[in-house]
This record gives structure tokens, C-alpha cells and sequence, in this order.
């Protein structure tokens, strides 16, 4: 394909003839420069870009580094939740790319991978953080094989995680009795963080749930979750749950119930008692504003403000060394599922109680807790089979 460049006025314009629409000619013109050298240039890189249907580079000559930010623009940014987002984009800076972005595309093979994935694994980073790294490699590694055709075969496939747990820290993965006592003393009921505590550690629901919640969502002795509150920018938004299945209604206890039932008297004497120095939200659009609306949620301090995440990561450093817990508010989640599970419940529900899309999650984060169940079954087959 061939084109031209001309001067019209103080401005130099290329041009090249594309592909005719309903038969009719079709002829590309646009600004090329100022000098005669700049249009030809960019009527050069024009009519490869046009020959290559769109495409910025071959994918032959094609980096890793380019391929990720194309696969980010093109897929992560339209598809994936903002959160989600975020956390690709930084297992894409931090670690990927300054270990294999100067690498060819179609030059990268499953022996490198392997290399890159254990190197993280002797770094001494946790089984679920490289995972999360596999998981944006694979899936980006499987794209440029289909739909985009960059690369014949997905290099991932044959990349895998190291069995051995080389970790030499325990992962406390629940609470104790005694630790939620002392949480609670430490918030208790009519603090600001109180009810925060109490949802999460009654329901199992994550940290963006719990702060989402409005008093519309409670009916009865049921409680439902269908949206999250996140950052973004430094405003707050509601978007939706993790996961289809993080849609749910869940039933709560008599315990919890009475909670809130004591907690929405006191907002109310607060809100009284505050009158127009009440702080009252809105919702435009997605977004959350400080504004007379109907968002009544349930998690708020004294003056109407409402508890956000960052006033949860607050409420870890207390425990965390004020109290000496160990502690991060995903622990209350996991207590709650370990309580439920080593008393006899049914997997099945405790995985439609959390939203887990398969029950193999489940199982997995509380193996532990199944492990127990697993010895209670002998327990049980020992008391009542003997001859």
C-alpha cells in the first residue's frame, strides 16, 4: 500500500486509499506535521498500523511490558471490578514486570516462568500471593493465544505452583474465645467500632460488606448483602459483591438481632440529639455523598459518620498492639466460618452463609476446621458401632 503527503498552508497532511465501504472509494487523510519528513513518517507507521488492523506493534517484536499494559486497557479496565483492578495492576508493576518485561512475548518460555514463580516462592512470599501473581499471568498468557492471537500457545499451562510450604510463620487463621473477649471489652457496645465487630463476627461478611450495610437491608431475622463500599480516588462508591454468589440473604441470631435492635434506638437518640449537625448521605450514582438522603447505614459513630474500611484498618492497629492480637478484620470472617464448621455445620451452607463461588474454597481456607470434623467422624463411629 502507498500514499502521499502534500502541504496545505503551514501544515503537511498524509493520505493513503483504504479498503472501499459499500463500493465507494475511501481515502484517509490527517495531519502529518509540520515538515515534509514528519508526515512521511507518520504515513509510514499509518499504513502499518492500518495493515495490521489496529495493532500498535507486531507481535512479533511484541514485550511482555506491552502486552500486559494492552491486555490491562483492553481487558482488565472494562471487565474486571475496580478493586480487582488495582490489585492486578499491582502485581503487574511490582512484580512481573521488572522480572520479565523486557522479554520477547513470543519468546517466553514455561521454563522462565517456573524460575519467576519460584524465585517468589524462596523470596518467602505466601502460597496465596503467588498464586494471585499465576492468576494474572495465566490469564493474561491465555488471551494472547485467544482472541488475540499474539502468541501460538499459553507458556502458563505448564507452570506450576511449589508444593512445599517454605513458610516458617504460622498463619493464625481464627480467633479465640479469649481474644474476642478482650476485643469486645475493649469496643464495647456504644463505641464506634462496636457494631462493625459484631456483624462481621455474627455473619462471616468482608470488611466492604459489612461498611455497605443500610438498615433497608435488614428484614426481620434476615440480612442481605448485595453491594460493597469501596475507595476510589479518595471518594467512597458502592459497587457489587466480589462474586455472583456474594449476593445473598443470610439468617441471624437472636444475639445479633438484639444488638442491632439496641443499636438503632441509640443512632436514633444521636440523630435527635444531633439534629441538623447529623451527617446524612446520598447516593449519586455509584458514588456516596454527605447530603440529606436515605442511605441510613447501620455502621456509624455518634455524629452520623459513617464507618468506612479505613476506619476498620484503624481498629486493627488497637488490637493489634494495644491488645496484642494478632489481628486483621478478615480473621473475624474466618472465626465465624471455623466456629461454624467445628460445630457440626453443613460445608454446603457455610459456603452459600460466605458467597464463595465453590465450595472447594471452602473447604480449602478451613481445612483445618474440616480436619476436626474429619476426627470427629471417628469419634462418633467408635461411640456408636462398637459390637
Amino acid at each position: 500500500m502507498r500514499g502521499s503527503v502534500r502541504k496545505r498552508g503551514d501544515k503537511w497532511y498524509y493520505s493513503f486509499e483504504a479498503a472501499r465501504v459499500n463500493g465507494k472509494r475511501n481515502r484517509i487523510e490527517r495531519v502529518g506535521g509540520k515538515t515534509k519528513a514528519e508526515a512521511e513518517r507518520k504515513l509510514a507507521f499509518a499504513i502499518a498500523e492500518y495493515e495490521r488492523s489496529g495493532e500498535h506493534f507486531e507481535a512479533n517484536e511484541m514485550s511482555v511490558s506491552d502486552f500486559l499494559d494492552y491486555w490491562f486497557e483492553n481487558y482488565v479496565k472494562v471487565n474486571c471490578k475496580y478493586n480487582t483492578m488495582i490489585n492486578y495492576e499491582t502485581i503487574i508493576r511490582k512484580h512481573i514486570k521488572p522480572a520479565l518485561g523486557v522479554y520477547k512475548l513470543n519468546a517466553l518460555k514455561p521454563s522462565k516462568l517456573q524460575e519467576f514463580i519460584n524465585d517468589k516462592y524462596i523470596a518467602g512470599f505466601s502460597k496465596s500471593h503467588i498464586s494471585n501473581i499465576k492468576t494474572v499471568l495465566s490469564g493474561s498468557m491465555s488471551m494472547a493465544v485467544h482472541p488475540y492471537k499474539f502468541i501460538s500457545s499459553n507458556p502458563m499451562q505448564h507452570v506450576k505452583l511449589p508444593k512445599k510450604n517454605n513458610q516458617t510463620k504460622t498463619v493464625k487463621k481464627t480467633l479465640s474465645e479469649k481474644d474476642m473477649e478482650k476485643i469486645f471489652e475493649r469496643f464495647p457496645f456504644g463505641s464506634n467500632l462496636h457494631m462493625a465487630l459484631a456483624i462481621a463476627y455474627y455473619t462471616g461478611l468482608r470488611a466492604g460488606e459489612v461498611c455497605a450495610l443500610t438498615w433497608d437491608r435488614i428484614n426481620g431475622d434476615e440480612l442481605t448483602v448485595a453491594r460493597i463500599l469501596i475507595n476510589k480516588n479518595g471518594h467512597w462508591f458502592f459497587t457489587t459483591p466480589k462474586t455472583k454468589n456474594s449476593k445473598r440473604t443470610i439468617k441471624i441470631g437472636a444475639t445479633l438481632m438484639n444488638i442491632l435492635k439496641k443499636h438503632k434506638e441509640q443512632q436514633y437518640k444521636y440523630k435527635e440529639h444531633g439534629g441538623i449537625y447529623y451527617k446524612k448521605y446520598a447516593q449519586k450514582n455509584d458514588a456516596i455523598i454527605q447530603a440529606p438522603g436515605n442511605l441510613e447505614f447501620i455502621c456509624t459513630k455518634p455524629d452520623g459518620t459513617m464507618i468506612t474500611t479505613n476506619s476498620l484498618k484503624y481498629l486493627s492497629r488497637i488490637i493489634n498492639y494495644d491488645l496484642n492480637i494478632d489481628f486483621n478484620f478478615h480473621l473475624l470472617r474466618h472465626t465465624h466460618a471455623t466456629l461454624l464448621i467445628e460445630n457440626g455445620a453443613n460445608i454446603k451452607a457455610v459456603q452459600n452463609r460466605l458467597g464463595h463461588s465453590r465450595i472447594s474454597t471452602t473447604m480449602d481456607i478451613y481445612s483445618h476446621a474440616t480436619n476436626k470434623m474429619a476426627d470427629d467422624l471417628i469419634d462418633i463411629l467408635e461411640e456408636n458401632c462398637q459390637h
